[in-house]
């Protein structure tokens, strides 16, 4: 049986990434040793830091075949990457090991991971995440006002309200775009239409993270 189908969901989604379902096969007889120096390379590279030479000599030193020593490295770099977007607000530390025991990973090896992710290294971790994350310029400024059309070529338009906007973003561009009161009132209804239903999905317990 597959442990993508464990559970309905873990803090992982619905379904269990590939490479943390390699890394839980292959972590059978690894040493904690190796385990803690493995994972102390994982994290270094999460924060941003050159760990190519460690990971060379790790796998040289190594009786664990390179192959095996690859998958655990990924799944690592991956559930720790799950894990550290998370807000502890979210994910409670208890839920985080129940998880992991779920995939059948060493008790020893889920303490390692939990001091990672709930330790005081993780707001290196957020920063680097933050950083390394994709992401688009965000609202810095927003103004608008009501304007009315007194003079135009259209009749259709004559003394139609607009609403004229104007944002600012975070990469220093500008923005101004003007609609009829009438789109303007479509807008509001159909954001209001999105939140509530983003607000029922997150009632459904399969999506919830914990109870």
């Amino acid at each position: 049986m597959s442990s993508s189908h464990i559970k309905d969901s873990t803090f992982l989604g619905g379904r269990i990434p590939p490479e943390v379902e390699l890394m839980s096969r292959n972590l059978k007889d690894v040493d904690q040793d190796l385990f803690r120096k493995l994972l102390k390379a994982v994290v270094s590279a999460l924060e941003g830091k050159d760990c190519r030479e460690v990971m060379k000599s790790l796998a040289e030193s190594s009786v664990i075949p390179q192959e095996r020593l690859s998958h655990i490295i990924a799944g690592m770099h991956r559930l720790l990457s799950e894990a550290i977007r998370i807000p502890t607000t979210l994910l409670k530390q208890e839920a985080f090991k129940e998880d992991l025991r779920e995939l059948r990973i060493p008790e020893d090896f889920i303490s390692d991971f939990s001091s990672v992710v709930f330790g005081t290294r993780r707001s290196a971790l957020e920063v680097a995440a933050s950083q390394n994350d994709p992401h688009l310029p965000t609202l810095e400024e927003f103004k608008w006002r009501v304007d009315v059309t007194i003079s135009t070529n259209s009749l259709a338009r004559a003394l139609q309200p607009s609403v004229l906007m104007q944002m600012k973003l975070s990469d220093g561009s500008f923005h101004r775009f003007e609609v009829p009161v009438s789109k303007f009132q479509e807008l509001r209804y159909n954001v209001a239409l999105i939140l509530k239903e983003m607000n029922d999905l997150e009632k459904r317990s399969i999506l919830r993270i914990q109870d």
